[in-house]
Order: C-alpha cells, then structure tokens, then sequence
C-alpha cells in the first residue's frame, strides 16, 4: 500500500513533465519530419567548364556571360602560344521561373547564333521528400551563318543543329558535387556524306571546393563513334579542366581545354585538339548577375 501511494505521488509529480516531453517530441517531429530541405549550389555557375551544370539562373535574374578560348598552346611563341587567337561568345540568360531558365547566345565560332531552354525535373532533397539526385533537361538550336562559299545557295534550314541533354547531379558534402550528361547531337549539315548527322554522347563532370570562394572543375566527354567510321575529320574527345573564383556577383571560370567551341554541337562533335600533341585552349569564362525583380 505504501508502494502504491509513492508510486502514485511521484507519477502525480511528473505527469505535466512527461506531456510536456511527448509535445515537444511532437514538435521536432513537426519541424523536421514534415519539411523538405533541398540542396543549393551543387555547382557555383550554370556551367561546369563549357557545358551546362544543373544550376539555373532564379526567377527574374539575367546573366551575362562572356565565354573566352583562345589558340593552342602548341603554336610556339610566334603565335605568343596561342594567345595571339582567339574565340568568343557573349550571351544572356534569364530565369523565367524558379525552375525554368533560357538563354541566347552569340559565337565567333562559325558566326553561330544558338538558343536554350533549360528546366529542372527532380531537385536533390533530404526529409519528407527524399531525393537522391537533381535532375534538369536541356534542349538547343544552333545556326551557322558563315557565308556559303560552293554553288548554289543553301536553305537556312540546312544550316541548324540541335542538343537534347539530360543533367543528373549529386552534391555529396559541402565540397564534391558530380554530374553525368547523356546526349544526343544532331547536325543538319556536315562536311560530307561520310560524316554523321547524329552524335551520341556521355558526359562527366566534377567540382571540388579547395576553399569558400575557389573550386576546381573538370569537364569529359566520350563521344560514341560510328560503326563505320569514315569520318572527314578526326576529333577527339574534349576534356577541360579549371578553376572557379567567386568574387561577389561575379563567378570567373579558367580553364585549359582541348575544345575551341562553347556550345554543344561545337565542342562534342568538332574537338580537333589533342591534349597528347599541345593542343590546347587556355580560356575564361565570366558571369556578372542582375536581379530584375524588386
């Protein structure tokens, strides 16, 4: 009996403790079972050297984008090493939605004009919602506006090629984030009847942050060559490695790459340096960013 009354005063004494335990195990639960928390910034810039990553620009901002490759390397030093050269694209892209962004761009490579559209499927999250990868969607035109120097005129049409990509990345910690790129080229135009309209593709990508405001990049992709190939011109699989350097609204990318073109159609299916042989672009990139909401 004397048990039972102890027992009953101590439960008596801590009975308000025990709910207010239960409510506050409630309330993490509340807080951190019922959210979502999605990663940010798996790459800093919307490129990991000259292909695309699987950042987009936010709603209502516009970046300006001066991209910079100049000669190979092993032109000696008449050519200063290839800086006497050079290859250059400007161009703006906007974020139309918190996951749609496009953009448009201009190159001195082939005089092309190119468009995109880019947008985000999956997002990387953690909680709730349990999201192992981000996952984006890429699609391109490019137009060749070099003047046509063989008889006949050639239709505008002829004169297109197009990109579809998909954008798979994983930020594994605060420092390393990777990114595979599936992608499928296709050129209207080619130098001959030999070459292929259509290019297949695999892409690589990787960052690693050395510290707060600098990381390392490097950029691969193996293109699948043709059952038979009797390819006009040999190319080589173009491989870039860089550094990215943020300095408040500016990200500044450099890097050496074997690839004289900056966008897709260029650089995948048209890469005629050779790392082996000094063929090589030392290059930049630059992206200033605006907000043009209030």
């Amino acid at each position: 009996m004397k048990f039972f009354k102890s027992g009953s005063i101590v439960f008596i004494l801590f009975f308000p403790f025990i709910l207010s335990a239960q409510d506050i195990d409630q309330l993490l639960e509340e807080v951190t079972g019922n959210t979502t928390e999605y990663t940010i910034a798996t790459f800093k810039s919307t490129r990991i050297v000259s292909g695309h990553s699987i950042e987009r620009m936010q709603k209502s901002q516009l970046d300006f984008r001066i991209s910079h490759r100049f000669g190979e390397v092993n032109r000696g030093g008449y050519e200063f090493w290839g800086l006497d050269q050079s290859s250059v694209r400007f161009s703006l892209e906007y974020g139309i939605t918190d996951w749609l962004m496009a953009g448009l761009g201009r190159s001195s490579y082939e005089k092309t004009y190119d468009g995109f559209v880019k947008f985000s499927i999956l997002r990387q999250s953690k909680g709730e919602q349990n999201m192992p990868v981000s996952l984006s969607y890429l699609t391109s035109a490019a137009l060749n506006t070099l003047k046509w120097e063989k008889p006949g005129e050639l239709p505008y049409t002829d004169r297109f090629s197009y990109v579809h990509q998909l954008l798979v990345a994983r930020k594994f910690n605060e420092r390393l984030s990777l990114e595979f790129n599936p992608t499928y080229v296709h050129r209207n135009l080619v130098a001959t009847e030999l070459d292929p309209n259509d290019i297949w593709a695999a892409g690589v990508g990787g960052r690693f942050k050395l510290s707060k405001r600098v990381s390392i990049n490097i950029e691969y992709y193996y293109v699948v060559p043709p059952l038979h190939d009797y390819r006009s011109l040999k190319t080589y699989n173009p491989l870039s490695v860089g550094f990215d350097i943020e300095t408040g609204g500016h990200v500044f990318q450099l890097h050496f790459t074997n690839s004289l073109a900056m966008i897709e159609k260029g650089f995948i299916g048209e890469t005629t340096g050779s790392w082996l042989d000094g063929g090589i672009h030392f290059g930049f990139n630059i992206s200033r960013v605006f907000a043009l909401n209030k």
